[in-house]
């Protein structure tokens, strides 16, 4: 039986919109299983006072950090509100006149993706107003059962990490709202919009749903698995491969030697992973237009594979093998480096353990937090 979404149980839950004032946070991912978007079913049905514009913007048409403008929403002639540049949190003019929030967005099942403190910035914006949040539900692509790495340190918070949650945390984004409303104390009048026909151990692809790119940078369910692996690189001189066709699934830099990289990492025998050399020239960010030498991730098994504990071994190897390997300084206005907040603690930057120290610490973090994150299953 496929999965049917929370957008696809609207009409189960329409006494939470009739007669309301809705606001609507979503992009190009939140589609119904017609494909219909969650912009036209709400619209159409209840009538929405004002989209709320995420990173990469409603419709999905910008890159990664590119600021977001209020603007007009030229298919529904709807104000679209920026939660995405110089300010990120709900103002009170944005919520004048509204009675309802709802959330509608893809998530990735990784610490690393904004659109998720996007929705808890919506939830204590609620609480504030004293309105309600409703949250459709969505599967998390990775599976609701393994959980891989280590909790932020409260130094190291950011956009990228803004709750005490390894990278890879196995909860939907309903379940994570539930968490950061209870455990973290945001305490808004959340409403969950639950799937049906959902079950913890299913990846993605198990669902019967299609999938479709939440950003730019996350083209296929592959991708959802690597991004835990080598979204850590963004703090390095290491190109994460944006501007490929293989983003997060490469990474390289003019100066590695492919073969020999992909060499050494497969005489590790990392779980559920191959190494393969590959040669790639970024289209923008990092080495735009320079041939990169470096390895792409080929996941054979994935219940086995730790993308977390992958993307460590490969970041130390690269930093102990190459000379010119550096992390990248910080950005202006920042106190610490991008690898910080990349990795949530400051001690992968100053090489104060081995990776198997490094890991040992995770795993009890990770222990740590299953113990918590069980209590907001709903599945």
């Amino acid at each position: 039986m496929s999965v049917k979404l929370g957008i696809d149980k609207v009409n189960e839950y329409s006494h939470l919109f009739e007669g309301k004032r809705i606001g609507l946070i979503t992009n190009h991912s939140g589609l119904n299983a017609d494909f219909e978007s969650t912009i036209d079913v709400l619209h159409s049905r209840f009538g929405l006072s004002r989209l709320f514009a995420p990173e990469h913007g409603v419709r999905g048409n910008l890159q990664n950090g590119d600021l977001v403008e209020s603007y007009t929403d030229e298919r529904t002639n709807l104000p679209v509100t920026s939660l995405y540049g110089k300010k990120v949190k709900f103002s009170p003019e944005a919520l004048a006149g509204i009675d309802v929030i709802a959330f509608d967005i893809q998530d990735v099942g990784s610490r690393f993706y904004t659109f998720m403190y996007t929705m808890s910035y919506a939830m204590k914006a609620c609480k504030e107003a004293g309105i309600t949040c409703i949250v459709f539900d969505r599967p998390n692509p990775l599976g609701g059962l393994a959980v891989e790495g280590n909790i932020i340190e409260p130094s190291c918070i950011s956009e990228i990490g803004l709750y005490p949650i390894p990278q890879r945390y196995g909860l939907t984004i309903g379940e994570c709202a539930k968490l950061f409303n209870e455990e973290y104390g945001i305490g808004c009048d959340l409403v969950l919009v639950p799937m049906s026909g959902y079950s913890r151990e299913m990846f993605f692809e198990d669902t019967g749903l299609k999938w479709v790119l939440p950003s730019p940078n996350i083209p296929t369910v592959n991708t959802c698995f690597t991004f835990n692996s080598t979204c850590i690189f963004e703090g390095t001189n290491v190109s994460e491969a944006r501007g490929t066709t293989k983003p997060f699934d490469f990474i390289g830099a003019p100066w590695i030697n492919a073969e020999e990289l992909a060499d050494v990492m497969n005489s590790k025998g990392l779980e559920g992973v191959r190494f393969r050399s590959t040669y790639f020239t970024p289209g923008y960010n990092k080495y735009v237009g320079e041939k990169c030498g470096g390895v792409e991730l080929h996941i054979l098994d994935r219940k086995a594979f730790k993308p977390v504990k992958t993307g460590l071994h490969l970041l130390f190897e690269i930093r102990e093998s190459c000379k010119e390997f550096e992390f990248l300084p910080p950005y202006p206005g920042s106190k610490r480096p991008m690898i910080d907040f990349n990795t949530g603690n400051s001690y992968i930057r100053e090489g104060k353990y081995s990776p198997d120290e490094v890991l040992s610490i995770y795993q009890q973090d990770s222990k740590d937090f299953e113990a918590v994150k069980v209590k907001y299953h709903i599945y």
